[in-house]
C-alpha cells in the first residue's frame, strides 16, 4: 500500500481554495450592479395624479425613466412618494421628463437620493390636467 503525505494534500487543497476566493472576489467586484432591484411596466393614459405600484426599498437612491411618451402636453412631471401609514405621504423632488417626448426610443430619466427603506412609488402630473401614456417605465432602486 502505497503512503499518501496528507499535509502534502492540505496545502494544495489551502492553495486551490485561496485561488478560488480570489476569482471570485474579482469577479463579485467587476460584475456588481449599479442598482439591487428593479421593475419594468408601461402607462396608458395614467391621468393626473396617478400613483404607480409600491415596491420595498432597503435603501439607496431610485432611478426612474421613461421611453417614448405621448400626452397632451410636451412634460411628464415625476414625483417620488413614500408610502407611510396613518400619515400623509413624503413627497420628494418633481422631474420633468422632457426628452421621452421625442420619438420611439427616446427616454427621460432622473434619480433620487436615499430616503431610507421603506415602500415607494411614484405620482405623475401631481395637480395637472393631462393624461399620459409611456411605452416603457423602468425603475431601478
Amino acid at each position: 500500500m502505497k503512503s499518501v503525505n496528507l499535509s502534502a494534500l492540505r496545502e494544495s487543497g489551502r492553495r486551490a481554495a485561496m485561488v478560488g476566493l480570489g476569482t471570485a472576489a474579482v469577479v463579485g467586484l467587476v460584475s456588481s450592479p449599479a442598482q439591487a432591484s428593479s421593475w419594468m411596466s408601461s402607462l396608458s393614459n395614467a391621468g393626473p395624479g396617478f400613483e404607480s405600484r409600491r415596491w420595498y426599498d432597503t435603501g439607496g437612491s431610485t432611478t426612474i425613466e421613461f421611453t417614448n411618451c405621448t400626452s397632451g402636453s410636451s412634460v411628464a412631471n415625476v414625483t417620488l412618494r413614500k408610502d407611510v401609514d396613518f400619515q400623509v405621504d413624503p413627497q420628494y423632488s418633481t422631474a420633468s421628463f422632457t426628452n421621452c417626448f421625442n420619438g420611439y426610443n427616446s427616454t427621460s430619466s432622473d434619480s433620487w437620493d436615499d430616503h431610507g427603506s421603506g415602500n415607494y412609488y411614484f405620482a405623475v402630473n401631481y395637480g395637472g390636467w393631462t393624461y399620459l401614456t409611456v411605452r416603457v417605465v423602468d425603475v431601478y432602486y
